[in-house]
């Protein structure tokens, strides 16, 4: 079944132009609104599954558009766009109940799918592109990708022809290789860092064939979401490997348990980490990968209360906030740890 979506703008051009770019790739736009007050009308009234919503609306702001949306029975998934960058809202996105955002110079099927309730996202499939210059590896890794169930859409060997190939077709996730020519360095550290500016719908997996938190570290902070870095040693793991992509697809951020439990077992001068117990540096160690309490309570086999009182002693004992959502909540770990 195709997903519903309502279409809301104030400008009749755009939603012409969303109606026409969602429908060609299997979308059913349902209605538009041309404000917020419309909007919450017509999605009382259409229940669709999706609703696209501008955030500079004529009568209401578009993020209490979205809280509101977000407060009705069996609520939609509310999709932000605007046409200023993602960067000029901040928090607000993520504190309104948004599921994500898009900008309006990138809206397209693939960007609207990654963000899609997971059910939808299952039917959907995954599209990923390989990036790697060693072609036996390119190859196997691209082999153990499809035998997962993801589309393998591009296989290319440097950094430039993979902005050419993202450029053309933007798929869901991007797994790069740290290192490739023409001197071996950070060119697909840097590919991701130009891709997130000019494609944040695709999620970002870089691949490393060594321990390196620095290179990790600038990866994460510099995406807020959609963004990962694993060994290459994972890919041998082929439902590690499959969860990290599927992950990184979702908006999440990813860092392998090597890289964490080498900063947190960092020696440093009166370390606050001493303050904790054995338990929660368990705990901060998966957290720090950027797994939910959920993971954390499958992983250490605790109850959901257990790990949530972990959670609070852990952020109370470092002196750190605790997110509103696990990206922020990682991203406080790691800028805590990397001090």
């Amino acid at each position: 079944m195709d997903a519903r979506v309502l279409v809301v703008d104030d400008h009749a051009s755009f939603r012409s132009i969303a109606r026409r770019v969602l429908a060609a790739d299997g979308f059913l736009v349902v209605g538009e609104a041309s404000d917020g007050a419309e909007a919450i009308r017509a999605s009382d009234d259409l229940r669709p599954d999706i609703v696209l919503l501008d955030v500079q609306l004529p009568d209401i702001d578009g993020f209490a558009v979205a809280a509101a949306l977000a407060a009705q029975v069996d609520p939609p998934a509310v999709v932000l766009v605007s046409s200023r960058s993602r960067a000029d809202y901040g928090s607000r996105i993520e504190s309104c109940g948004a599921r994500g955002f898009i900008a309006k110079s990138e809206l397209s099927g693939h960007a609207m799918r990654r963000l899609l309730p997971d059910p939808e996202r299952a039917r959907a499939g995954m599209r990923v592109m390989v990036a790697d210059d060693a072609v036996l590896f390119r190859e196997g890794l691209s082999r153990v990708l499809a035998d997962a169930g993801f589309e393998v859409t591009a296989q290319v060997g440097d950094a430039q022809a993979l902005l050419n190939r993202v450029r053309e077709d933007p798929p869901d996730v991007c797994v790069v290789d740290i290192r490739m020519p023409p001197t071996h360095t950070t060119e697909g550290l840097d590919a991701a860092r130009a891709l997130g500016a000019s494609h944040p719908g695709v999620g970002i997996l870089v691949l490393s064939a060594h321990v390196e938190p620095h290179y990790a570290l600038t990866l994460i902070e510099n995406g807020a979401q959609g963004a990962g870095y694993l060994l290459k040693e994972r890919v041998s793991d082929l439902a590690e490997l499959a969860d990290a992509v599927r992950r990184v697809a979702a908006g999440s951020l990813v860092v392998d348990p090597s890289v964490v439990a080498q900063l947190v077992g960092r020696a440093r001068a009166r370390d606050p980490l001493d303050a904790l117990t054995d338990r929660e540096r368990e705990v901060l160690t998966v957290m720090a990968q950027g797994r939910s309490n959920q993971a954390i309570c499958e992983r250490l086999h605790l109850s959901p209360k257990t790990v949530e009182a972990y959670v609070r002693g852990v952020f109370t004992k470092l002196g750190l906030h605790q997110g509103a959502d696990d990206n922020r909540r990682v991203l406080a770990v790691l800028a805590f740890l990397r001090g």
